[in-house]
């Protein structure tokens, strides 16, 4: 299964999100591959803790040499040496740089908005692969829509978000309709979800009443997110018995009763 965590906004908890259910999908003994496409690179950095300096290393190399007439790699093999084993067993990371944003209009100019799906599809040896996108619909948060079977859409629950959403699930139904019509969203996931807060209940029980695809599983705010991110583990490594642990795995069970 291919999915993908997008949202146009930034701050929502897409890198986090992608991280920690690709570390417990990995733990429960899935060959588990992610793909980091926001030049951040936080993604690398949560999982293999350090963020690289070679772009030859991280999925930079591959965009770049997608522009080149003769392609360093085939049959599978495009991906070869930037696959980063994280310390986490049948879990790997292709990592992003900053370099991806000079790319761009480039890749973009030369319509290499295929080559991201074209090389997954060779690969053979994961049994699922996710993918973190930048915080903004350009061409390599399309390149992921059009190589991801599942777009799942991590939420805060505020009024800014919620008028983002109406456009995001346009655009990702454009996607859908234009280049993949195997894309499908898997979900809303509410994240930083206060409970006993008046307006995030009433948000939420609004998009369900809208027919949205709001799953039930919810992750609530909380410090523990952070130290993971510090020690560079997600938290099924970090704190495996700590709430937000459970509401991952929650939502990670959810998210595999409906695919």
């Amino acid at each position: 299964m291919r999915k993908v965590f997008f949202n146009q906004k930034g701050g929502v908890g897409k890198t986090t999100i992608t991280c920690n259910l690709a570390a417990i999908n990995a733990a429960r003994g899935r060959n588990t591959l992610v793909i980091d496409l926001d030049q951040q690179g936080n993604s690398g950095h949560y999982l293999i803790g350090e963020k690289l300096e070679d772009p030859d290393l991280t999925i930079a190399r591959f965009f770049k040499d997608s522009l080149s007439i003769n392609p360093f790699a085939s049959g599978g093999q495009e991906f070869e040496g930037i696959i980063h084993q994280t310390p986490f067993d049948k879990l790997s990371v292709i990592p992003a740089h900053s370099e991806l944003d000079p790319l761009m209009t480039r890749l973009e100019s030369r319509h290499k908005i295929y080559k991201l799906r074209e090389a997954i599809e060779r690969l053979n040896h994961y049994d699922d692969i996710y993918i973190d996108t930048p915080p903004t619909l350009n061409f390599y948060s399309r390149s992921a829509l059009i190589a991801a079977e599942t777009c799942l859409i991590p939420f805060d629950c505020d009024q800014f978000s919620r008028d983002a959403l109406y456009s995001l699930i346009t655009a990702v139904e454009e996607v859908r309709v234009d280049h993949n019509d195997a894309l499908r969203i898997g979900g809303i996931i509410a994240n930083q979800y206060q409970g006993r807060a008046r307006l995030p209940q009433q948000i939420l029980a609004e998009l369900s009443e809208e027919g949205h695809p709001l799953l039930e599983s919810a992750i609530s705010p909380s410090v523990v997110i952070r130290e993971s991110h510090s020690a560079c583990q997600p938290m099924i490594h970090f704190s495996p018995k700590h709430k937000i642990t459970a509401e991952y795995q929650a939502l990670y069970d959810e998210l595999q009763a409906i695919q």
